[in-house]
């Protein structure tokens, strides 16, 4: 990487907190963050699961990590995350907001109890996530950059996926929200809307013979790679996107731009 590039969109002294990192599209940024030059607290439930990423990605790239017990459904334990991270390399100016599920269901089927969930994990676990590391950071005074996994869900809708949708769209809603806000403090929010991308949430759909023919309907005619996340992510990480907050942005493959 040139000096220019290096200087412009590198993450060399900055600390990142990645929740919900212990598959799918929390592991893919916790391991570019750290290629890019930041140290890398990876936070969520399965603490065995990133405790060895931790390890392998500390081996491949050379940078400090720390795995944290992270449950976004509980206050306390998103505070203490982040008690551990600020303890182990100081104030985290980095957030990838990705812990989420998705429970499919026709709205007349669906339980209460799995609508609180999504509600709980998705939207106000994201919430919680963004206001813990807001606090710290205008604390600190350095300001950062809070980015959070939505979905072209949040944009659109789709069938057996009304909780879902409604959760997304609401991350979107308060990305805007919190990017108003929290600007002055220069803290800056923006939210990644990934299209189809193979993850342990909807493998299983996707390798199914209506997910096939739902992915042969778009644009791309296939799914996203992980690796194809990654640089949005990091150009909403790094320095030179100061002035770019409350964007949500798809990453689909012109998903988006076909519903639109």
């Amino acid at each position: 990487m040139s000096d220019y590039l290096s200087q412009t969109f590198g993450l060399e002294g900055k600390v990142a907190l990645v929740a919900g990192a212990s598959s799918g599209i929390g592991a893919e940024f916790a391991r570019a963050l750290a290629k890019a030059g930041a140290d890398v607290v990876l936070g969520a439930r399965r603490a065995d699961r990133i405790e060895a990423l931790a390890k392998d990605i500390a081996a491949q790239t050379g940078k400090r990590t720390l795995a944290v017990a992270m449950d976004v459904t509980d206050g306390e334990s998103v505070t203490k995350a982040f008690d551990a991270a600020e303890e182990a390399f100081g104030t985290v100016t980095i957030v990838c907001n990705n812990a989420g599920l998705a429970i499919p269901s026709w709205a007349l089927e669906e339980k209460e109890e799995d609508w609180d969930t999504t509600m709980n994990t998705n939207l106000k676990g994201m919430w919680r996530v963004a206001r813990e590391a807001a606090g710290r950071m205008l604390k600190a005074g350095t300001g950062g950059s809070i980015i959070n996994t939505a979905s072209i869900l949040g944009l659109g809708v789709g069938p057996m996926q009304t909780s879902y949708a409604v959760s997304k769209a609401g991350v979107v809603q308060m990305t805007r929200a919190l990017a108003l806000e929290w600007q002055r403090f220069g803290v800056r929010v923006n939210a990644i809307c990934p299209g189809y991308f193979k993850t342990e949430i909807n493998d299983e759909f996707l390798e199914s013979d209506h997910g096939k023919q739902m992915v042969a309907m778009t644009p791309a005619k296939r799914v996203g790679k992980l690796e194809e996340l990654v640089p949005p992510m990091l150009m909403l990480a790094c320095d030179a996107s100061s002035f770019t907050t409350g964007v949500a942005l798809p990453v689909d493959g012109a998903h988006t731009v076909r519903l639109a």
